[in-house]
């Protein structure tokens, strides 16, 4: 039974890594006018094509606007003149991620507060499996990112079409270590649901106990009592 979930794990995260993607060289060296000015940085260009009625939440094949494209390049000067331009800063693009979860998941820790500062949304649904930032974040044991998220008010118990919340994900995608474990620690202290389980029944506790994450299991016993 731990190897078939192990396996399963794996699966699904190789799965998940493979969903969220950047633009490619070749698509980067095709982009032109808010686009390439996103990809570039070139907050002085993107002020003047909007002056010229460049359409600011314009898409390329694959729905990303120039703001999803600044955010994959990290391009956080980019973001600022895109948000002042108009830019739906909580679009999400044909893969159903929005710019929250494209940091999220680079673990871009700078490009993520731009976007909190500038009143990108934390509560968004997003991706394939219906997740959320926090999710994702969580699932790749992004510590400062999953901090940020919860303090700009992610659903701490959202449970996605996996039926896999943060913090069964820290687990069960984690490796143990200590970036999961400090996810998990800060899940914890923000309240997260314990009991929640997968759909076989498996707490976050179960499931760290039988992975062998015997620090994870220390954590959540001690928590059980709050």
């Amino acid at each position: 039974m731990k190897t078939l979930l192990l396996v399963l794990a794996l699966a699904l995260n190789g799965a998940t890594s493979q969903a969220q993607v950047a633009p490619s060289a070749a698509e980067a060296a095709a982009y032109t006018g808010l686009h390439a000015a996103a990809h570039k940085g070139d907050a002085a260009k993107i002020a003047r094509l909007v002056a010229g009625s460049a359409v600011v939440n314009a898409t390329e094949a694959h729905g990303r606007t120039p703001l999803h494209v600044a955010t994959f390049a990290r391009q956080r000067e980019a973001i600022r003149a895109l948000a002042q331009a108009g830019a739906d800063i909580n679009r999400l693009e044909n893969d159903r991620y929005d710019a929250v979860t494209i940091a999220s998941v680079a673990d871009d820790e700078d490009t993520l507060r731009v976007l909190l500062q500038l009143g990108a949304s934390a509560k968004q649904t997003t991706s394939r499996y219906d997740g959320t930032a926090l999710i994702a974040a969580a699932h790749l044991g992004h510590d400062g990112v999953v901090r940020q998220l919860i303090a700009a008010g992610a659903p701490l118990d959202h449970v996605n079409n996996l039926h896999w919340t943060a913090v069964i994900e820290a687990v069960v995608l984690g490796d143990g270590g200590a970036r999961h474990q400090a996810t998990l620690k800060a899940l914890i202290d923000a309240g997260a649901n314990l009991q929640l389980a997968d759909r076989h029944g498996q707490t976050p506790l179960a499931l760290a106990r039988s992975r062998g994450y015997l620090t994870m299991v220390r954590m959540l016993e001690a928590a059980r009592g709050r």
